[in-house]
């Protein structure tokens, strides 16, 4: 039997629910996080619940609990199911803090996606409040929609001035020569995974330049990729049908290698 915690309180996973009367729900309104297991241990448990409390504060939703709680409510689900290697979501719902945390089996990926690279198409649209990870996500869902009916891996969001600033669940970078190219702080959700990637463009002499990519430039780039939570950092071998440059894809795979390594 699989469980989930509700404010605290182990429950059947079955028991998990909302009720669709309540206004919070209605109107999404709410934030979420993802972290990872692995072999036992919370990846970043500190930063992904700072980034939960942000998120929460961006709305003006504030987080009654304390994170000393939420590790313990973690830990109780992670001894309850006996896990070692899974991926956790933690949601919190509107001002009435109901907040649960349930898990899945964490997402992997062939050995040719990285090797080779991934299909994405460009979807016009921007994410609302992109800084706070909301329950907001039809965007995200239309545009990832939209990317695998056309048999593509990710969608990369283009805004209404014509810049790619991320995926629907990504990070986006270009690299050119020496430099990585990646959309502003305050234009993207700062992923846990893209602190890895600054890292590591930092160990690697590598400068970062905060600087969206226009879309009528993407194809002049040296080298483009994704990263997240499960995907570590996932070169680009496509947009729309037409292959982009990957001259630098061993530089792609050293970031996948040290943001895995970092976890």
């Amino acid at each position: 039997m699989r469980h989930a915690i509700r404010n605290g309180i182990l429950i059947k996973e079955e028991e998990a629910t909302l009720p669709v009367t309540l206004r919070s729900v209605q109107y999404a309104y709410s934030v979420y996080e993802a972290l990872k297991l692995k072999n036992g241990e919370f990846v970043h448990l500190k930063e992904h619940l700072e980034r939960l409390r942000e998120s929460a504060r961006g709305i003006k939703i504030e987080l009654r609990y304390q994170d000393s709680e939420i590790e313990l409510w973690l830990n109780m689900l992670k001894d309850a199911d006996g896990l070692m290697n899974e991926t956790f979501r933690l949601l919190l719902v509107g001002k009435e803090n109901i907040f649960f945390i349930t898990h899945s089996q964490t997402r992997s990926y062939p050995d040719s996606y990285y090797s080779e690279g991934i299909d994405c198409i460009l979807y016009e649209g921007e994410r609302f409040l992109p800084n706070y990870k909301t329950s907001n996500l039809l965007l995200s869902y239309l545009a990832l929609d939209e990317a695998e009916s056309k048999g593509s891996f990710e969608a990369l969001l283009v805004n209404r001035h014509g810049y790619v600033t991320e995926g629907t669940r990504s990070n986006f970078y270009a690299l050119k020569g020496n430099r990585l190219y990646t959309a502003s702080d305050e234009d993207v959700l700062l992923g846990v995974t893209r602190i890895g990637v600054m890292e590591a463009a930092k160990d690697m002499g590598v400068e970062v330049v905060y600087q969206p990519i226009y879309v009528k430039d993407i194809f002049s780039y040296d080298s483009l990729f994704i990263s997240s939570t499960s995907m570590k950092a996932m070169p680009i071998r496509s947009i729309d049908g037409r292959p982009v440059s990957r001259s630098m894809n061993t530089m792609v795979l050293r970031f996948s290698d040290y943001v895995g390594a970092w976890e």
